[in-house]
């Protein structure tokens, strides 16, 4: 049995080298060379200072590790197999399919909470995950591997910004500064001191040591331990360390070993040694407090108010009720309405500032601890996350977005200002709903609504001020719609969301008084949409119009068109979208001059029932 000596950590090192070379041969593809440079720093971890119940991975008290340069991957699978989580047949599955050992983690494994790969997360998770176990009161600690390559991403200065600021002392990243990355030399190969002048400036502990030197590994471990700030532990290794063919060779990234079985051997031949893990820093569950019903606040029908104003009260409410929720938001507090909720539960609301990728990021590791993240800014800026977000879709996480400002109804800020991709880009990822209120009671159901969600769920505000229209105690089922106006002799259906909605109901009337009947939808639910309604319009009318503050690519429009093509036959559809870059101009200036306001409609509507 392995434990916690230098000698005993050397040889671990050779044992999770041998298994990542064995994993990657049999798959015929794989990083071998990366997972060597790490494997010592690994064994360090795992043999003496991971405190970690591999048969229930989900305890509270469970140190996390973070594999952010998820293509070493085989060292992550040979440490599995070390510690006695996975057998010599299952190491052997690797990228195969149907395995869960994938090419990059994913939480299809128990012991993997998020998904990796794509390089600059897993530090910006971290930041989250240490954030949770504060929160939660646990001891546990976050251990994050990180490459030298994936240091010259912003989202990783972004985290050492926001670890320092949050004052993690509980977060370790542990940088495997082997020189060389996928095509050749990093920026600054092997000098450990100017990443250390860098990210110490940054607040955090540094310490530079030799990545193949037990001791030195076993000492930077204990030291990081003691801080109260957050550590990054510089280790200057070789990738593919222990064999001369491939040690601190260009060209092998991501490719198997040749000769594989001949290095095997000089590295010694395969082991089957297992680790005694430490226990849990703590067996204690994770404190919680019994959720209330959420007292959900109501506006007058017939008034006005902005759906941001419906959510940021909601907000307040679900946070009341509920105690797991927490919120983030990219320093617009007071226009997202988020405001509120930081003023009522300060210890439960995170400013993140304008780094919308660590926003998103410390959502995901602050989900992983149990709490329930709303992460909020403007959907124009949530779009510098998308890669977060669509990583979060991968990983399974659940997560709830909030983008407000959205469409050309913000007015006179112009179009860098205005989400308009934003229902595109959230109804493209996996498992994702999209969400789209037009007024404040509707906010405020589906706010609380989304507490209860799986995966990715998105609402989209609206900063102008629309009619009430629901009354407070109405519900809105995710997947539904509601049917605003309709008879049996309606002529077309309006398919509208949002800041639309009002804009249909008013062309609906004028509409009316030309002795052109028709339905109004308010499609709130984009994603999952209610497909059967619409379709049963469009069967009932044979004439269809979309209209949406949104590019006209893969908004509302293209979800009604996805449900009704090839379903409904001799169905006349068009769509009405911003089509032209907006400039500066008032709110109803803009919808005018996009062609989405009630003039608008009625016009369309005209030429699609002539």
């Amino acid at each position: 049995m392995i434990e916690a000596r230098t000698s005993d950590i050397a040889e671990l090192g050779q044992q999770l080298r041998v298994d990542a070379v064995r994993a990657s041969a049999r798959a015929g593809s794989g990083h071998p060379t990366s997972s060597m440079s790490a494997a010592d720093l690994m064994a360090g971890l795992l043999a003496g200072h991971l405190h970690y119940d591999f048969e229930h991975p989900h305890l509270p008290g469970n140190d996390r590790l973070v594999f952010s340069k998820g293509h070493a991957s085989p060292l992550l699978y040979a440490m599995l197999h070390a510690a006695g989580a996975i057998d010599e047949e299952h190491l052997l599955t690797y990228r195969k399919l149907g395995s869960d050992l994938e090419g990059h983690p994913t939480p299809r494994l128990p012991w993997v909470d998020v998904a990796t790969g794509s390089l600059g997360q897993g530090l910006p998770i971290g930041v989250g995950m240490a954030l949770g176990a504060r929160l939660s009161g646990s001891p546990a600690r976050i251990w994050v591997l990180c490459g030298d390559g994936e240091i010259a991403e912003g989202s990783m200065w972004e985290a050492f910004a926001a670890a320092a600021d949050f004052g993690l002392g509980n977060l370790c990243a542990i940088v495997d500064v082997n020189r060389l990355g996928q095509t050749g030399p990093t920026r600054y190969e092997w000098d450990t001191g100017a990443y250390a002048a860098q990210i110490g400036g940054f607040g955090w502990h540094t310490i530079e040591i030799d990545g193949h030197d037990p001791a030195e590994i076993d000492q930077a471990y204990a030291e990081a331990e003691h801080q109260d700030t957050p550590t990054v532990i510089l280790a200057k290794t070789r990738k593919g360390r222990g064999v001369a063919a491939a040690e601190d060779k260009e060209g092998l990234h991501g490719k198997p070993l040749d000769e594989s079985e001949k290095a095997v051997v000089e590295l010694g031949g395969v082991r089957e040694a297992r680790v005694r893990v430490n226990p849990p820093r703590s067996s204690e569950p994770r404190r919680s407090q019994p959720s209330r019903p959420v007292a959900r606040p109501t506006f007058s029908v017939g008034g006005k108010a902005a759906t941001r104003d419906g959510f940021g009260a909601a907000l307040e409410a679900l946070g009341d009720a509920n105690p797991d929720v927490v919120v983030l938001d990219g320093e617009v507090a007071d226009s997202t309405r988020t405001a509120a909720f930081r003023k009522a539960f300060p210890n439960r609301f995170f400013e993140c500032y304008i780094a919308e990728q660590q926003m998103i990021g410390a959502a995901v590791g602050l989900q992983t601890q149990g709490w329930i993240p709303y992460a909020s800014t403007f959907a124009a800026f949530l779009t510098r996350a998308h890669d977060f977000l669509r990583m979060a879709a991968i990983g399974g996480a659940d997560l709830r977005v909030v983008g407000s400002h959205a469409g050309v109804s913000i007015g006179a800020d112009g179009p860098s200002q205005m989400g308009l991709e934003d229902l595109a880009m959230f109804r493209a990822l996996w498992r994702s709903v999209v969400l789209y209120p037009c007024d404040a009671n509707q906010c405020a159901h589906l706010t609380a609504t989304m507490a209860d969600l799986p995966g990715i769920s998105y609402l989209r505000t609206t900063r102008a001020e629309t009619p009430v229209i629901y009354r407070g105690d109405e519900l809105f089922p995710v997947g539904g719609s509601r049917t605003l106006a309709g008879s049996a002799h309606d002529r077309a259906v309006i398919v509208a969301a949002g800041i639309t909605v009002s804009e249909s109901l008013s062309a609906a009337e004028r509409l009316a008084d030309e002795g052109i009947p028709v339905r109004v939808i308010d499609a709130y639910s984009i994603k999952p949409l209610d497909a059967a309604t619409i379709r049963q319009a469009a069967a009932d009318t044979g004439r269809v119009l979309t209209v949406e503050d949104h590019w006209p690519v893969g908004g509302l429009g293209d979800a009604v068109l996805e449900a009704v093509a090839g379903q409904i036959p001799d169905v006349r559809f068009h769509k009405l979208a911003v089509r032209g870059m907006p400039g500066s101009a008032g709110p109803a200036e803009q919808l005018a001059a996009a062609g989405i306001d009630a003039a608008a409609i009625v016009r369309a509507t005209q030429r699609l029932v002539a």
